[in-house]
């Protein structure tokens, strides 16, 4: 039986004076959560779906869908009321130029004032990339905004340059002392334009797209690729091609989380957590390596299933090894928990309460350390996540320990659903047969290693893609880390940076 995701259980036509009494309905009144915003510019008018979810299987997704006619390009926003919704309407606003009335921040977002002027707006149909990049604009008495302006006040800039192989990212810290009183983060330094990319490309195209702008997380976003298409194909995916999917998807979740612990490790000076963690993450990597033939994962996922299949005996050695690192990931743990000089500089600080965390929409391992624990794994199942035993990991304090803690947590969880669905492989083909593309849009969503990650798919004439929208996890939670970085010292920045573990790369998409 197939379980892939499959089109909306729940699109509702929204008017534009509608609008945000309906989004907020959804999130007050049915405990929705908001999820993201697709643009779409058909020919003559925007269509913007607004995507919620509910708090399990049963509730299924939700789409308001609000049309206007493009002479039309103002929306109200929603971000006042909805705060996950304030990047969606930003990006939204510099990419189409649409307008969203009640927005405090709008412009200077995705294309930097220093680097672009206003009204590119590359992702409308008639942006010609040549025209833009030869008369680039940008307004030469570009200055980043401030909001601290008390006597005293000073502002602090991280980045965008570092050492290593750091991406580029750029933090405004403003404070009048020793504490931060602003955290404000400029990315999309390396912006990259993966979905203008994605149009008239054919579905294999847009997959290897989707695998390779984050790879650390590569098998988990194809994957959400995938089954956005096999959605609108009505692809039957087999029970066996959907458990190894699990399977690799785990590992791919074990290895990551390995690498944040070694990223915290190191962000605290903690010379031994740091080499123990980093020597785990490479045996994860050598062992995706030896099972699959690539240390991250690549080239796996394909449409109606997977690209190869895998020897029992393999399947069983990469089952008994991640145990086996699973086993000294929690002796890792319990010396940690010893070190006093580690635990104070994570214990307390970092603090994301638990009502801003569901406010602000955050996801994955950041979330369920304050509280919210919602995994699509759980609340939205796909693949055959619905048929195994697992728990959702959970922790109240929302600190940076407790982001440790989810970590090892999860890991272990990962490790016991590989061992489960190594046992309960069936016979049988891992792909299935895929006539060419059938029109049609669906939504593709996964529980990534840094939390929900989003696809959405429309596949136009001639099988060839008409728009492809990507809503990552590290977008949704870096709207939301300067909560964590407020009101904290200087020399805690890099170790609260570090327990969110986001990506750049993930976000400059």
């Amino acid at each position: 039986m197939n379980t892939a995701p499959l089109p909306f259980h729940h699109e509702t036509e929204c008017a534009p004076a509608q609008l945000v009494e309906r989004c907020v309905s959804l999130v007050r009144d049915h405990d929705d959560s908001f999820a993201g915003l697709v643009v779409e510019q058909q020919d003559d008018t925007w269509c913007l779906r607004y995507l919620f979810h509910g708090a399990d299987a049963a509730a299924g997704w939700h789409q308001l869908v609000l049309r206007q006619p493009q002479q039309h390009n103002s929306i109200p926003s929603i971000a006042a009321l909805i705060p996950a919704a304030d990047w969606q309407e930003r990006e939204a606003e510099d990419m189409f130029g649409l307008v969203f009335e009640g927005h405090p921040r709008l412009g200077d977002f995705v294309l930097h004032d220093d680097v672009w002027q206003e009204g590119v707006r590359p992702m409308r149909r008639q942006f010609d990339a040549q025209a833009a990049l030869a008369q680039r604009q940008p307004d030469p008495d570009w200055r980043p905004g401030r909001i601290v302006h008390a006597p005293g006040a000073f502002v602090m800039p991280v980045g965008p340059v570092y050492s290593g192989i750091s991406e580029s990212a750029h933090f405004q810290l403003e404070t009048v002392g020793e504490d931060v009183i602003r955290a404000f983060p400029r990315l999309f330094y390396k912006y990259r334009a993966v979905e203008k990319i994605a149009e008239q490309r054919s579905v294999e195209d847009v997959l290897l797209l989707a695998e390779r702008f984050s790879a650390t997380t590569a098998f988990a976003h194809a994957l959400a690729c995938a089954q956005a298409a096999e959605a609108i194909g009505r692809i039957e995916v087999p029970v066996r091609a959907l458990r190894l999917r699990m399977l690799l998807a785990e590992l791919e979740r074990l290895r990551h989380h390995a690498g944040a612990i070694v990223d915290i490790c190191e962000s605290t000076g903690l010379v031994v957590g740091t080499s123990q963690a980093a020597l785990l993450e490479e045996e994860l990597l050598r062992l995706c390596g030896a099972l699959t033939g690539h240390r991250y994962l690549f080239g796996l996922v394909a449409v109606g299933g997977l690209a190869r299949d895998f020897e029992p005996a393999a399947l069983r050695d990469a089952a008994a090894g991640a145990g086996a690192i699973v086993q000294r990931l929690n002796v890792l743990e319990r010396m940690l928990r010893k070190s006093s000089s580690f635990l104070d500089r994570l214990e307390a600080v970092g603090i994301v309460p638990a009502a801003a965390a569901r406010s602000y929409g955050l996801v994955g391992p950041v979330a369920r350390a304050s509280g919210w624990a919602r995994d699509l794994r759980r609340v939205q199942p796909y693949a055959q996540y619905g048929e195994f035993d697992f728990d959702v990991p959970r922790e109240l304090e929302g600190d940076g320990f407790a982001r440790l803690r989810m970590l090892f947590a999860e890991a272990r969880q990962s490790q016991r659903l590989v061992e489960q669905l190594s046992a309960a492989l069936p016979a049988g083909a891992v792909r299935a047969p895929a006539g060419p593309p059938a029109p049609g849009a669906a939504l593709g969503w996964t529980e990534a290693p840094r939390g929900a990650a989003l696809h959405w798919l429309r596949i136009g004439a001639g099988g060839r893609v008409a728009r492809y929208r990507i809503v990552p996890p590290s977008f949704i939670n870096w709207r939301g880390f300067h909560l964590a970085a407020e009101r904290f010292a200087f020399q805690d920045f890099p170790i609260i940076l570090a327990s969110f573990g986001l990506s750049v790369a993930e976000n400059d998409r």
